[in-house]
């Protein structure tokens, strides 16, 4: 059996007064992974904490939660970034969507566009509320944050080591090179 931790969510701001946080998701399941009972270790700026989801909500398409050990509003926004990690068992996770990949896998890969030509490689995944975004390097050196979302990324083939793109016109054009490179530290 082989497992990966996974960040299901990460912890917004506080809502309300009794504990009470939104979460960014990072989960395309996550009625599956935040549940009443599911327990997560997460790390705090004072170290490893233990939380267990109280009671969960979504209201207009966001989600918040309670936590058992976090009982006012000062806590809950000290809480605030931090990342909820779940251990996953690939294999199954492979079976139940054969197309999935996590975002440590995309670093590395070549970015092509649909027409053929080489546009760069990935070098990192940030993510955001609205989608994540997908950190290339361009053949040029310059760093361009390509939206991963279908209708720009179309494929992501991890046994070719590719990822498909039909960037908008202009996104990869005349870059100038990453600042980090030309003073050595990129």
């Amino acid at each position: 059996m082989s497992t990966r931790e996974v960040i299901v969510a990460t912890i917004a701001r506080a809502h309300g007064l009794r504990g009470e946080v939104g979460l960014i998701l990072r989960t395309d399941v996550p009625e599956e992974r935040i549940v009443p009972g599911a327990v997560f270790t997460a790390v705090t700026a004072g170290g490893e904490r233990t939380l267990t989801v109280a009671s969960v909500r979504s209201q207009q398409d966001r989600w918040y939660v309670r936590f058992d050990e976090v009982a006012d509003r000062t806590d809950a926004e000290s809480l605030r970034g931090v990342e909820l990690p779940m251990t996953v068992d690939e294999e199954v996770e492979a079976e139940e969507d054969p197309d999935a990949w996590y975002p440590d896998q995309l670093t590395g890969l070549a970015v092509r566009h649909v027409d053929g030509r080489e546009l760069g490689t990935v070098v990192d995944v940030q993510h955001y509320p609205a989608q994540d975004l997908l950190v290339v390097r361009t053949p040029q050196r310059a760093r361009v944050q390509l939206p991963l979302v279908e209708e720009l990324v179309p494929e992501v083939d991890l046994e070719s080591g590719v990822v498909i793109a039909d960037p908008p016109g202009g996104l990869f054009e005349e870059l100038p090179a990453d600042v980090d490179d030309e003073a050595g530290r990129g």
